[in-house]
Formats: structure tokens, sequence, C-alpha cells
């Protein structure tokens, strides 16, 4: 069925359905109509920018695909395919590839927001604990702090006894 613009007659490219008190209004417009009256905004965005952002938005996701978790060996395309993480530290290896996921999953949250499940024992807890420790402690030895990581390598002896 081909619509005329509800102002000026021409062909419409722009369809409106509006429910007034129960009743269904069917507006059509024009690009040129709809345009005056702020109903769109007609982007200006030049055809070489597009893609220019395509073709970077593409090498991001090859980029993310290469990601690999020092800690426990998890690639990026692992957690694509599975939906599941192998350790705590893949939150912080793959935050940037999987942050819309996190947004979603954790009602806006970026950091990791869960807990260990209540019927876990403490043995998981502690292997936990260790793990994050562990990828904190090769933070702090490529930081060259030191001091911290005397520290966190004491919490790693502690939670190992």
């Amino acid at each position: 069925m081909n619509f005329h613009c509800d102002k000026c007659g021409k062909p419409a490219t722009i369809h409106l359905t509006e429910i007034v008190d129960g009743d269904k209004i069917e507006k059509h417009f024009c690009q040129n109509c709809a345009s005056t009256d702020g109903i769109t905004i007609q982007a200006e965005i030049p055809i070489g920018q597009l893609l220019e952002d395509f073709v970077l938005q593409s090498e991001s996701a090859s980029e993310a695909e290469e990601l690999e978790c020092e800690v426990c060996g998890m690639k990026f395309s692992d957690f694509r395919d599975t939906g599941l993480l192998g350790c705590p530290n893949d939150y912080d290896v793959f935050a940037d590839a999987m942050a819309s996921v996190l947004e979603r999953a954790q009602e806006g949250a970026l950091q990791h927001i869960g807990k260990v499940p209540h019927g876990s024992d403490d043995t998981q807890k502690r292997q936990t604990a260790i793990l994050r420790l562990r990828s904190e402690l090769k933070s702090a030895i490529t930081g060259e702090d030191y001091e911290r990581a005397a520290s966190l390598r004491d919490q790693i002896k502690e939670l190992d006894n």
C-alpha cells in the first residue's frame, strides 16, 4: 500500500502510529516534512567516517579474539562460545571486550558484583582468593611495587597453608 505525506502529498517514507484514548491514529510524512516538524533528524555523517568506524570495530573484534588470560589460559573466543569464564582474573583481561555483556548481566555495573555461591565450602573461597592474589602479585611485580608484592606473597602463603 502506498501512502502519501499528510502535509504535502509526496510519497511518504515516515510512518507513525499513535494510540490516543484507545484510538489508533496513523500519520504519514515525507522525509522533508518529517524533518521540518522535528520528527526525524538527518544524520550528516560522511560515508568515509562510517567505513572507518566499521573497520575500527572489525579490528577491535579481531584483537578481542586474541585475548588470553595468563592465570587460567582462557581465550576470549572460548568465553564467546560458552558464556563461561575460567577464573576471576578473566573479568579484568576481557573487560573491554565484554563490557556490554557485563552491563546487561549486572544491571549496568562493569565490575564483577557476584558472590561465591552460598553452598561453596571454604576450599573454593580460598582458591578464588589465591587466584585473585596471584593476579595482583603479577601486576605488582610488573609495576615494580616490590613492597606490595612481598605482602601479596605472604598472603598467598598464608592461604596455601
